[in-house]
């Protein structure tokens, strides 16, 4: 029989969980708040405590370093309705054991709780560290959101690794948040005030690879007028993420296990090895094993990057989260519509697949917002299904390659229906607007190519100036607009 302690102040939520973890065999105590609980582990000391977030008078997570002092060997696990990837830092940083999100299944409580007592009688004289959980939420991984237990297990993951130097790497479908999730590791990271530098090795041409990413001197090639840092120096002292790393050659590979393995570095045309200190972080959508098998990814820099994998959940397996990232795609676009969606618009969203994840769920609300011009979201506003023919010609790296469809013209008649149905909704109210057609029509067609762009070549802004056409300067100054 294990002593339990649940801190809840809502009485069903504790009397359920009571009586589930009784019936188990267990000695259970109910505490309201924080100062009755601490009354209570005056008299007993509880091998697993569940404590909520959310408490009258003081909160959970800003008490949970008071009870890890008083039971340094209790395994705390965290209630909260809120599970977002904050929290779970928070949570973890503090001490907790692990972290539930309301509501949750009672079997899932039972098996969360079982692990606990397991841990608390293998490491029983063991004091987990408290820090000081502080809060270091951070614009830069706002996108990062779900309730789902995929989506949680990512966040309690990033929580674990991010105190970390571990190499991580990030798997996943195209579109399902990867680099969001390496920017969360670094920002709860050690190193989250030194740089933190994106780069896609698909977005660089084979030629330059290896002197963009460590760096060349002068002379070392044609063209190479001056001296020039690499990507990984200009990361030292913070993190480095390479998005698309199943497309570094042969070459680049030996080197990038080298930095892995001894921390230095040796820039094109030199030969002497400069020293550097960068955590790195890494991501593909490609089955490495399977590029291994083959022989086109070594396995021993495969070993290397793998120290802690994060597969990132493709929006299939979490369709719960539907109407939270609805809402948030409305609320950080500058268009207004009538909130919240029909219902009919969001069951159109789960009824739909969804081969580029999130990242297409996003631009297909905000087509749906551009197209309700202010009214309610409904299933006709979201934009023409992309014909599955389409899909075939998107190679395994995640680069669109034009296939024999593609080349039929489909894509461009999937343009010209999207224009033919934008004319058809805002014909009737066009005399209100002061821009003519052809400028709005060209505002919003720049705005949606030059996002897809610099998106698709992975943040890098002189590789997405080179395929728009354009000279980055130019380039900058649309973002800015």
């Amino acid at each position: 029989m294990s002593h339990i302690l649940i801190v809840d102040d809502e009485a069903a939520i504790s009397w359920s969980l009571r009586e589930v973890l009784q019936d188990e065999g267990h000695s259970v105590e109910v505490a309201a708040s924080v100062a009755e609980a601490l009354e209570i582990c005056v008299r007993i000391t509880p091998e697993v405590m569940l404590l909520d977030v959310r408490l009258p008078g003081r909160d959970g997570l800003e008490s949970l370093p008071d009870f890890r002092a008083l039971l340094p060997a209790a395994r705390i696990i965290v209630m909260t309705a809120f599970g977002d990837l904050d929290t779970a830092v928070r949570a973890v940083k503090a001490g907790a054991f692990d972290y539930l999100v309301k509501p949750f299944d009672l079997a899932r409580v039972s098996a969360v709780v079982a692990r606990g007592i397991a841990d608390h009688s293998a490491r029983l004289a063991h004091s987990a560290d408290t820090s000081d959980g502080a809060d270091t939420t951070a614009t830069t991984h706002a996108s990062l959101i779900g309730r789902t237990l995929p989506m949680q297990t990512v966040f309690k993951q990033i929580a674990l690794v991010s105190p970390s130097d571990l190499p991580v790497l990030l798997t996943g479908e195209t579109g399902t948040g990867k680099e969001l999730a390496a920017r969360a590791i670094h920002m709860h990271s050690p190193r989250h005030e030194r740089p933190l530098v994106v780069t896609s090795l698909a977005a660089l041409a084979p030629s330059v690879i290896e002197s963009e990413l460590f760096g060349h001197l002068r002379g070392a090639f044609t063209g190479a007028t001056v001296d020039r840092k690499g990507l990984f120096e200009l990361a030292d002292g913070g993190t480095i993420f390479l998005d698309e790393i199943g497309e570094a050659s042969p070459e680049v590979q030996v080197k990038l296990l080298r930095v892995l393995e001894h921390g230095e570095i040796t820039p094109v045309g030199s030969a002497t090895r400069r020293p550097v200190d960068v955590r790195v972080i890494a991501a593909t959508n490609r089955n490495l094993e399977a590029a291994m098998a083959t022989g086109g990814f070594r396995e021993d820099l495969f070993h290397r990057l793998r120290v802690f994998p994060i597969e990132m959940p493709a929006l299939a397996t979490r369709l719960e989260d539907l109407p939270t990232l609805v809402t948030h795609f409305l609320q950080r676009s500058s268009l207004t519509v009538e909130v919240p969606p029909s219902a009919a618009f969001l069951e159109c969203l789960r009824d739909r697949p969804w081969p580029g994840n999130v990242r297409q769920l996003k631009h297909a609300v905000e087509y749906a917002a551009v197209m309700a011009r202010g009214g309610r979201l409904q299933p006709e506003h979201l934009p023409p299904e992309t014909p599955r023919t389409l899909l075939q010609g998107v190679s395994v790296s995640g680069a669109a390659i034009p296939s024999d469809a593609l080349l039929a013209g489909e894509a461009d008649a999937l343009v010209a229906a999207a224009i033919r149905a934008w004319v058809t909704s805002i014909w009737n109210q066009r005399e209100a607007e002061s821009d003519p057609l052809h400028q709005r029509l060209l505002k919003l067609v720049e705005m949606t190519l030059v996002e897809e762009v610099v998106d698709r070549a992975g943040g890098n802004r002189t590789a997405a100036a080179k395929i728009l056409g354009l000279d980055r300067a130019t380039l900058r100054g649309k973002l800015e607009r």
